[in-house]
């Protein structure tokens, strides 16, 4: 990390952002063991873990950017800083919603178990999550219910939190995956022979994570 962004030259700031990018990446690759009481949460407390380090990493290059003295003005700096921008926005956002799926999980769990019937071996799921289509054979379902004794809930409960644990954590791998192919997209455009990223009125002069972004929210209009 450089204190002087603005003396930095294109394959330097392409080098923070591909960086950036591998950061981004072993965010869904972090391993955290659970204790046995909470393993439903394994497949999320090794992001939960790595996240924050990825962005006040990403967070502190950023205001590197922007409080860079002389002002950061080349095209290929605004360009480098739109990405870091986007991708720091988008991967605080993505981590806000694991971190609330987290919070929902916990909620879950501390709320008393009702009884319930036990999981039938032969059973397609638990019935609750459309999403997840569980099929056990007898040696998993004795798993199953090994672990949902030690952390101290019903069969089925245990099945319903670690589905929702291993939903948050596809979201938050999808999001590090698009965010860090859009870094890897815009360091190859710095990389280009030309003197200059491509600047203009046309939306492929914008980085990748830029129209990303703006895609999304299109979507959601």
């Amino acid at each position: 990390m450089t204190n002087n962004p603005t003396a930095l030259t294109r394959s330097e700031l392409a080098d923070l952002l591909t960086e950036a990018a591998q950061n981004v990446t072993a965010i869904p690759a972090a391993k955290y063991p659970p204790p046995a009481a909470r393993s439903y949460l394994h497949p999320v407390l090794g992001p939960l873990a790595a996240g924050p380090r990825v962005i006040t990493e990403l967070n502190n290059q950023f205001e590197d950017f922007v409080t860079a003295e002389p002002r950061l003005t080349t095209p290929a700096g605004l360009f480098a800083l739109a990405s870091y921008a986007s991708a720091l926005g988008w991967l605080t956002e993505s981590f806000a919603e694991l971190t609330a799926s987290v919070d929902e999980i916990c909620t879950r769990v501390g709320i008393p178990a009702e009884p319930s019937a036990p999981i039938a071996a032969t059973s397609g799921g638990t019935g609750r999550d459309d999403e997840f289509d569980f099929g056990f054979s007898a040696l998993e379902l004795e798993s199953v219910r090994n672990a949902a004794e030690a952390a101290g809930l019903a069969p089925d409960d245990y099945v319903e939190v670690l589905s929702q644990s291993l939903l948050a954590a596809a979201r938050i791998t999808d999001a590090c995956m698009e965010i860090s192919s859009g870094l890897l997209d815009d360091a190859i455009l710095l990389r280009e022979a030309s003197d200059r990223p491509r600047l203009g009125n046309d939306p492929g002069s914008l980085p990748a994570l830029v129209r990303s972004l703006l895609a999304r929210m299109e979507a959601t209009e």
